[in-house]
């Protein structure tokens, strides 16, 4: 089943917010106020928590760019997301798909500070960045373990939607383990579902627990659902930001194949006692690649990778992590009715590439 994403940054507008009329307190007298107060505390408490540390966070063309469009138009945003800070050296993390090709990135914390900000590294593959501000008295998020998270209980999202600054919206975890396609193509693993409702402007900002610990970061929802949002865990958060500290980028393994999914025969299956019933198509391979190399042709069926079954693109991506850059490999294909072993050696993928 296809749905159809909204990665919840948020594109410049020149529309002004109205105020909303006042409403007359609810009475809830007839409500159980034990059960209401332990709730409304726990929400409470996680956004007091953690909301000194989101930021919002505006992207703006290159001067150059500016002047190449208009040089008498007022410099605005081209689009907005949110973050948070998770060190108080002024380490932000946010979404890639919010700050990926900005010339400049500006930054407004909780407090009304406004700050330049560095990008270290994105990863379009994770939909994860690293931005860096200098400023004193930061306060970083306290980080928690999306390991140990569990679905029903409550998550707290804080962020920027359409401008308004720390809204705190609140629901529960939905599910986990859900697989997330990226803007690059690659499938996202261990993705938190959320009813914490989401909006554009929300992309990048922490979804937290009742104790105010961040267990994700804010991506996407699905457009025309209600309710159904997605983050990607914290474990996956700090991984990826310690190597784009470290590197500034995510290393990964590359063989220069183009591929689809497709079911394998059963003739064949039963014949070669295969442990998968679909595997990779080779329908490209690129010139002067490690495929070519290992004498990988176009019509070839991958089936197993390193002695792991391939039943699909995905598990090709997910092998090919950054241990395996320079390592030989053993790649098991079908090519026509034949069963054959090639000896294959990655190298570090190209940005984007696949």
């Amino acid at each position: 089943m296809t749905y159809t994403l909204d990665w919840l940054s948020e594109d410049a507008t020149d529309g002004g917010l109205k105020t909303a009329e006042r409403t007359a307190p609810v009475d809830t007298q007839d409500s159980d106020p034990g059960l209401l107060d332990a709730y409304s505390r726990a929400v409470i408490a996680a956004a007091e928590a953690v909301s000194p540390s989101v930021v919002n966070i505006e992207v703006h063309a290159a001067p150059g760019e500016r002047a190449l469009a208009d040089p008498r138009r007022p410099r605005r945003a081209e689009g907005s997301g949110s973050g948070f800070l998770f060190t108080a050296d002024g380490l932000i993390l946010t979404n890639s798909h919010v700050v990926h090709g900005a010339g400049e990135i500006d930054v407004t914390l909780s407090d009304g500070r406004r700050c330049v900000a560095d990008l270290i590294g994105d990863d379009p593959a994770t939909d994860l960045a690293v931005i860096r501000i200098s400023a004193p008295n930061l306060v970083p998020a306290r980080l928690g373990d999306s390991r140990s998270i569990r679905p029903g209980q409550v998550a707290v999202a804080i962020g920027n939607p359409y401008g308004f600054q720390t809204t705190v919206t609140a629901g529960v975890v939905s599910a986990l383990g859900r697989s997330l396609r990226s803007r690059s193509g690659r499938l996202i693993d261990d993705v938190i579902q959320t009813d914490a409702a989401l909006n554009p402007g929300n992309s990048g900002g922490p979804l937290v627990d009742s104790r105010g610990r961040v267990i994700g970061v804010n991506t996407a929802v699905i457009m025309g659902a209600q309710g159904i949002c997605f983050a990607i865990g914290i474990d996956t958060a700090t991984f990826v930001a310690g190597r784009l500290i470290r590197d500034g980028r995510i290393r990964r393994g590359y063989i220069g194949v183009g591929g689809q999914n497709v079911p394998l025969h059963r003739r064949l299956v039963r014949f070669h006692n295969l442990p998968v019933e679909t595997g990779v198509l080779v329908v490209s391979v690129e010139p002067d690649s490690p495929a070519r190399r290992a004498g990988l042709t176009e019509g070839d069926l991958i089936i197993r990778y390193d002695d792991r079954p391939v039943t699909g693109v995905d598990d090709l991506h997910k092998f090919l992590t950054e241990q395996q850059v320079g390592q030989p490999a053993a790649l098991t294909i079908l090519r026509r009715a034949e069963l054959l072993t090639l000896s294959i050696i990655p190298v570090e993928s190209k940005p984007h590439a696949a």
